[in-house]
């Protein structure tokens, strides 16, 4: 059911739909509330800067509501924190946008009889959604209004032929990998309701198009393009160029290498700002560059800088941009003008995590979506005299009755004169003293970073294993971002090597802290962190009590010839292909290891995974269950890199914090069961409703 709220009378506060089948104390974090964490996920201020336009993510209800993916329901909230429920319910809500006069909310959704995704608007002041327009056998993917109201830039796949479904029930099903591919492209068409799928002509523009912005004046567009649609080439072959909006001819390109990010014009069309790589070498997006629209010379904008920008918003009727830059665990937002690479902290270190910038026409409201240690993603504005941040929402008012463990940042220098620090959580009721297990929770990518803000959801226990009598820390290893691109670069051409050797420098370090337990001690990981699981259940195996690893590599070789991303992998990671060195990716794999683990490992991986395939699983527990080791596997069907649905979330947490208290806890020899009693919930839900 979808529920559309015309007036502020019928904003009625919806149940969070909570409900807990533990005995813990009321006042601590319990698994059921995890998964039912609500958090904002888009933010788009009004043209006045007076309402914020946001989305906000809802999981499916545990036992009662039918997998899928969570929704995403549209809410508007004032400058003093009075939220208003626009639509809600059995609804998802993507990529919402203001028409310039403010009057209306634009958004993408599939809604009533919809086969495909349309492009939707509902009034600022009450009244119902309207399909503004749809496309004729296929979806909406993205979209860009003109800023004078006038005209749209969509982004579609052309519509697929009717003959394609009738073949398959006929049995014609063949799939020709990597070349059976749809192209993305780009339409532009008149602003205008209409109450038929339209069949427009794509603008001829030979690459797949991902991503378009107009410029102020809307004579131009900012088009992003890559070769095909492989996402090895949507991460390392993407570009920008400027398109001439009458014309539809690309007047300018901007030749970059590596990774590519957003772009945006400058308030006069001079400038436009660039989130990209240093080089193609360059594990991750971070660095801002600005280019020139008339020569199309680009330039670092921030030199040398050791953070990682993650987003921009030019000034509307000045050439200042403002950003977000993550540097060591903390994040600010900053305030610069081109010819300068000084900037002015408009937000410092240590006040929140922010990650999305939106700013009024007027200049007067600049909005962020952040999170802090005690809360997940939520609204906030900036003001404009003092730089304070004001929360506006509050997607789970119940967490401010939760109590929660004391969570710092700690770093260190290695036996080899390399920085390394991290987050850590300690127990809920830590006594100075005392030793405690410890789950070591290792980030992916590896081009990532743990910021010191909210850690805990359905596979990093955080604030949940810390309710539970544990130490829950994440490890920022050589590597990660966030502290320049040199840093980052640490890890290349040694996969395994002195990154995973820093794992044990961390558990030695808080070891000798007085707070770890050095027996006691456990890794869990997804992605990049799956491996290190891997790695550290195998190779480190004297370390650490018990490993649960997810979508995790475990065969070097064998992982290069099964990923979608295998020419990222060579030229931000291993720095080299396997047939140069076969011997040298064997024994960088967990496989190799296998013989002499000693540490209890479970592993779990999406069955549809084409990023890390299943098979790298299915690899690593047969090498170690022929062996007689300690291993258990666990596929979840209809997920793919990391889970995205409340049942398989709920279930793997329960394995993971299982398989920890068995090891960490009860010293146990013997696996747990690998049953789960999700039946004995179901009929709890059913006898209370």
């Amino acid at each position: 059911m979808i529920k559309q709220f015309n007036t502020v009378k019928q904003a009625i506060a919806l149940s969070l739909g909570i409900f807990s089948f533990s005995s813990s104390a009321a006042d601590v974090l319990t698994a059921e509330e995890v998964i039912g964490l609500q958090q904002v996920a888009q933010v788009q201020v009004s043209p006045s800067g007076d309402n914020v336009a946001f989305t906000r993510y809802v999981p499916r209800q545990l036992y009662k509501e039918e997998n899928g993916a969570h929704w995403a329901e549209l809410y508007l909230v004032d400058g003093k924190g009075v939220e208003r429920p626009y639509i809600t319910g059995q609804v998802t809500i993507t990529n919402i946008q203001w028409s310039a006069d403010g009057s209306l909310v634009y958004f993408l959704a599939k809604m009533g009889e919809d086969k495909h995704t349309a492009l939707y608007r509902i009034p600022f002041n009450g009244g119902q959604a309207v399909k503004t327009l749809s496309l004729k056998g296929t979806d909406v993917a993205d979209y860009a209004l003109s800023h004078n109201g006038k005209q749209v830039a969509l982004i579609a796949k052309p519509a697929k032929d009717s003959s394609v479904d009738e073949l398959k029930k006929l049995g014609f099903m063949a799939e020709v990998y990597e070349e059976d591919l749809t192209t993305k492209q780009l339409f532009v068409l008149d602003l205008a309701v209409s109450d038929k799928p339209l069949t427009p002509v794509a603008w001829p523009i030979d690459d797949v198009v991902s991503a378009v912005q107009w410029s102020a004046d809307d004579s131009q567009l900012l088009v992003k393009t890559q070769p095909s649609a492989l996402i090895d080439d949507q991460y390392m072959k993407s570009q920008w160029h400027i398109v001439d909006a009458n014309q539809q001819k690309i007047m300018t390109s901007f030749i970059t290498e590596g990774k590519l990010g957003t772009a945006e014009f400058s308030y006069d069309g001079q400038y436009v700002a660039i989130l990209g790589a240093q080089d193609k070498h360059d594990p991750a997006l971070g660095r801002l560059y600005l280019a020139e629209t008339k020569t199309g010379k680009i330039s670092s904008w921030l030199p040398n800088h050791l953070g990682h920008v993650s987003d921009f918003e030019w000034k509307n009727k000045s050439n200042e941009l403002y950003f977000i830059s993550n540097i060591n665990t903390d994040s600010i937002v900053g305030l610069l003008r081109p010819g300068s690479s000084d900037y002015r902290k408009v937000v410092k270190p240590g006040q929140l995590i922010a990650s999305q910038l939106s700013l009024s026409d007027s200049d007067k409201t600049l909005v962020m979506r952040a999170n802090n240690a005690k809360h997940p993603n939520e609204v906030y504005r900036i003001g404009s005299r003092d730089s304070s941040a004001t929360r506006l929402s509050n997607s789970n008012p119940w967490l401010d009755n939760k109590r929660f463990a004391k969570q710092e940042s700690i770093s260190f220098t290695t036996s080899d004169g390399v920085d390394i620090g991290g987050v850590l959580i300690y127990p809920l009721n830590y006594k100075k003293g005392q030793r405690y297990p410890l789950i070591m929770s290792v980030h992916g990518g590896p081009e990532s970073h743990d910021k010191d803000g909210w850690l805990t959801n359905y596979s990093r226990p955080g604030q949940l294993a810390a309710a539970q009598g544990y130490a829950v820390f994440y490890p920022n290893y050589r590597g990660s971002t966030g502290k320049g691109v040199d840093y980052s670069k640490l890890g290349q051409n040694d996969y395994a090597g002195k990154e995973f050797d820093d794992l044990v420098s961390f558990k030695d370090h808080l070891v000798d802290m007085g707070l770890v337990d050095a027996k006691r001690v456990g890794i869990t990981g997804g992605s990049y962190g799956g491996y290190a699981s891997a790695w550290a259940a195998t190779k480190l195996t004297d370390h650490f009590a018990a490993s649960v690893m997810f979508v995790g590599v475990t065969n070097q070789l064998s992982k290069f010839g099964t990923t979608d991303i295998s020419n990222e992998m060579h030229l931000v990671h291993a720095r080299s292909y396997p047939w140069e060195k076969w011997q040298w990716y064997l024994e960088r794999s967990p496989i190799y290891w296998a013989g002499q683990s000693k540490t209890p490992l479970l592993i779990m991986h999406g069955k549809e995974d084409p990023r890390v395939h299943p098979a790298q699983s299915m690899e690593l527990y047969r090498y170690m269950k022929v062996q007689g080791k300690a291993v258990r596997l666990v596929y979840y069907p209809g997920e793919g890199h990391g889970n995205r649905k409340a049942a398989a979330q709920y279930d793997y947490h329960l394995r993971l914090m299982r398989w920890m208290d068995h090891y960490l806890k009860q010293d146990a020899s013997d696996l747990p069961s690998f049953e789960l009693d999700h039946k004995a919930k179901l009929e709890a839900v059913k006898t209370q409703a």
